[in-house]
């Protein structure tokens, strides 16, 4: 045991004084494999953030929650052009729902509006998140509130002109200054500030809370219409805590097939979007994105790999005579072939750790900056670069490795001279 422990330490220390000998040769080498390293880990690192912050946005809503609209928010099998015939969810189909669906804690009516601009007095805010919806959105979101309150049924219902304003749009409208009651200019005319949305920082998709503005679905519903393609109504819907999901969604397709008059043979004229299967359709995205990173980052790692590999040949070609001098002293093929072997993984280990410090040092600078999305560098992912960076740096000193540890020593002697 003793003897293959130092064998092990003299080929080591043999690969080191190789690798120091060759400065430049050996930057060159340590480049390539750096940049598939940090090509493999910056992407992955990337795509478990991006992973990260949305599923901690949907995770405010409870996964059972229900989207029902004349659009899919995720692939479906329907043509574009048969959902462009769909009708959108009316008002009356939604009080319709409401009075109808059994096993549900909340229903919400929302427009999806175009953004608007806000002003108070000479301060204004453009092109700001409008949400458009009833006053159940409140407890289907669980709003906290830094100021004020949200509107109530009956002012929902008559569509009243009162806004409730997230914490940005306050801080950007008002300063320093009080803004429940105050009058502020939307849509042409004078909305009353009855609220102000706790701050909570970035949302989904780039929206958030704190650069949004709510009002009463009524009040654009009157103004604008039932039948304005510019304006997608929505139903949401949130069962009841152990409600059985499948039978909700049963007994709202069944009671809109009916009020619409949909024939057995005609397909639903909605969508019927649930949380948990945008969660679904978020991981699939993901693991495409994964692969596709893996796929570009892979050929960075071979161009590393075959430089690995082509410095090999020529450290093996250059120390020919080293080598037979060295197995005509006694040296075995095993202690010549560590030798090879050493540098090629150290080469590659290094240039793996040099990678991953650049991606953590790129990670610490973004976390920096003044940003509400979290960048994150797991261990799993650490590990995958130091095991990817050793694997490419034995495959590419194998053939090296054993090219030198076969060669007969004095062949090797005079082919060196």
């Amino acid at each position: 045991m003793r003897l293959y422990f130092r064998l092990f330490i003299e080929s080591f220390n043999f690969a080191l004084s190789a690798l120091r000998n060759n400065k430049l040769r050996t930057f060159l080498s340590l480049l390539g494999v750096t940049i598939g390293i940090f090509s493999i880990i910056a992407v992955l690192a990337a795509v478990d953030s991006l992973d990260k912050n949305i599923k901690s946005q949907l995770s405010a809503l409870d996964s059972n929650t229900m989207y029902v609209a004349r659009m899919s928010f995720g692939p479906t099998d329907v043509p574009r052009w048969v959902r462009q015939t769909f009708d959108d969810i009316s008002y009356s189909e939604y009080k319709f729902l409401g009075s109808n669906v059994n096993d549900i804690d909340y229903m919400a009516y929302q427009l999806f509006v175009r953004r608007e601009n806000i002003r108070y007095g000479s301060e204004q805010v453009e092109s700001v998140n409008t949400v458009a919806v009833s006053r159940e959105f409140e407890d289907i979101q669980r709003l906290e509130f830094s100021k004020g309150r949200f509107y109530n049924e009956s002012e929902s219902v008559a569509g009243k002109p009162v806004v409730v304003i997230g914490d940005e749009i306050a801080k950007s409208l008002f300063g320093d200054l009080e803004p429940i009651g105050k009058k502020v200019r939307l849509y042409g005319q004078k909305f009353t500030v009855i609220g102000v949305v706790k701050k909570e920082g970035s949302g989904l998709f780039g929206d958030s809370n704190d650069e949004s503005i709510f009002l009463p679905a009524n009040f654009v519903r009157t103004r604008f219409g039932e039948n304005n393609r510019n304006i997608t109504p929505v139903v949401i819907i949130k069962p009841s805590d152990g409600a059985d999901i499948d039978e909700v969604k049963a007994d709202i397709t069944g009671l809109l097939r009916s009020r619409r008059g949909l024939k057995p043979e005609e397909v639903d004229t909605f969508f019927i979007n649930i949380i948990s299967g945008l969660q679904d359709a978020i991981d699939g995205i993901i693991a495409t994105m994964n692969l596709i990173g893996w796929v570009i980052s892979g050929f960075s790692l071979l161009v590393g790999g075959f430089g690995i590999a082509n410095i090999m040949f020529v450290s093996v070609k250059e120390r020919t005579n080293l080598i037979g001098i060295q197995k005509s002293m006694g040296a075995k093929n095993h202690f010549i072939l560590f030798q090879f072997l050493f540098e090629a993984v150290i080469l590659a280990v290094v240039g793996g750790f040099v990678g991953l410090a650049l991606v953590w040092i790129g990670t610490l600078i973004a976390n920096g900056l003044a940003t509400d999305f979290e960048f994150v560098l797991s261990f799993w992912n650490m590990f995958i670069g130091f095991f990817i960076s050793s694997i490419i740096g034995l495959i590419a000193g194998l053939i090296p490795a054993f090219s030198a540890a076969r060669l007969d020593p004095v062949e090797a002697i005079r082919t060196g001279m």
